[in-house]
């Protein structure tokens, strides 16, 4: 009569074939959150592209055709429009689709819960009015999400300054009779690079909306 023997792993060959499968464990793991955190990446900077050209055009189109809308109860009739280093307030008109309709409108980063945001406030203003309106209540978008900050530059010349006088950039404009004769948006983000720098020309001529100009003064008088 033959015998057999029966021979099974030994302790430590079982230890050995384990701490191999959780190395490849390991390395499946930290292979596959790679791909997830590369994905993500991806994906918030496909979005973030997205949402800096689709804001872009909109503030191109919406600046180069702003309305010549002026304070007619004052006595200059100064036009709505607002520029510091940080926001930017003009009069425009709200395209057809999302309700038409002249209105008021301020870009600024505004600050949230979620994080600081790209908003465009915007109120109807009043006929009657003497002064420029705030924005407090107003109505907003958010143009684009993530942002840090957001700086203005205007190209033109001081207030009364002869026309032979060369224009400069500038952080504030303080002629409320005349536009800018440029306007540069540079859009910083909370993360990634900063946008592309986006320089708009208003179309509208210094006398755009008054209804007697003065070509000595650049001004707007009478009533």
């Amino acid at each position: 009569m033959r015998a057999y023997s029966h021979r099974g792993f030994t302790l430590l060959e079982l230890m050995i074939a384990m701490l191999l499968l959780a190395l490849m464990s390991s390395m499946l793991y930290g292979t596959l959150s790679l791909s997830a955190g590369s994905w993500d990446r991806g994906e918030a900077r496909a979005q973030q592209s997205a949402d800096m050209r689709l804001t872009e055009e909109f503030l191109r189109q919406s600046l180069a055709a702003q309305h010549p809308l002026r304070l007619h109860k004052v006595v200059d009739q100064p036009l709505y429009f607002q520029g510091t280093h940080d926001a930017l307030a003009y009069a425009g008109v709200l395209p057809g689709r999302t309700g038409g309709g002249i209105y008021y409108f301020k870009l600024a980063v505004e600050r949230a819960d979620t994080g600081a945001e790209l908003t465009l406030s915007r109120v109807v203003p009043d006929p009657a009015a003497t002064s420029l309106p705030t924005f407090d209540g107003a109505e907003h978008s958010v143009l684009a999400s993530g942002i840090a900050e957001i700086r203005f530059s205007y190209f033109g010349r001081d207030v009364d300054a002869n026309i032979a006088m060369d224009p400069t950039w500038r952080d504030e404009w303080r002629d409320p009779n005349v536009l800018p004769l440029m306007i540069r948006i540079d859009v910083i983000p909370a993360r990634g690079a900063p946008w592309p720098s986006l320089v708009v020309e208003p179309r509208l001529a210094p006398e755009a909306g008054c209804r007697s100009w003065d070509l000595n003064r650049n001004r707007c008088i009478g009533t």
